[in-house]
């Protein structure tokens, strides 16, 4: 976004559901007392608002990105009236809000599919971020590793979708290379 001036090729939706995922997993973290859990999405949540910031920034559609991120906003409101409020138990809480975390999980991991249909028609993967499914593909593993670890199925089930949408990515990569400028060069910065 930044040396093109533009998010012409990048999409919002995985980065609002990868902030709402974070926001969710670090209230689960807080109430099971998981600093690992706080830790990591404190730092992710924080980084996905900065490059949410960023998005707006030098998005032409803002009225488009606000929407979208004030109806984000308001499920998140809603999520922590409803847990915090409505559900004093601390074992139902954790059921519940560990399920409520899965559901954005998941759809973290899908959100970069949701160019799928322009994809298998340009067959091309121009709008797809090969960096960023290495990283999604680590990121879903650790995690999936961390829930078995810990026996946690709110943390194992909603990560391993991670693992395969991933898998799917690389391939689509690989059976669709994008036609564009090649996605492991960088451009150099002038001085």
């Amino acid at each position: 976004m930044y040396f093109s001036r533009s998010t012409e090729n990048v999409q919002l939706l995985p980065f609002l559901t990868t902030n709402l995922n974070n926001l969710g997993w670090l209230f689960y973290g807080y109430l099971k007392d998981d600093w690992t859990l706080i830790t990591v999405n404190l730092i992710g949540a924080t980084l996905q608002t900065v490059y949410m910031l960023a998005y707006f920034f030098y998005s032409l559609e803002k009225r488009k990105v606000l929407l979208q991120t004030g109806l984000a906003l308001a499920v998140l409101c809603s999520a922590c009236f409803y847990f915090s409020v409505q559900v004093p138990d601390l074992s139902t809480r954790l059921s519940q809000l560990g399920l409520f975390c899965s559901v954005f999980t998941i759809s973290m991991y899908l959100s970069p599919l949701a160019d799928l249909a322009k994809i298998l028609q340009s067959r091309s993967t121009e709008c797809l971020s090969f960096p960023l499914s290495v990283a999604t593909f680590l990121t879903s593993t650790s995690w999936t590793l961390y829930g078995l670890q810990l026996n946690d199925l709110y943390i194992t089930v909603p990560n391993t979708p991670g693992v395969i949408t991933s898998l799917l990515r690389f391939w689509l990569f690989w059976q669709y290379p994008s036609t564009g400028q090649d996605k492991f060069s960088y451009k150099t910065l002038q001085a």
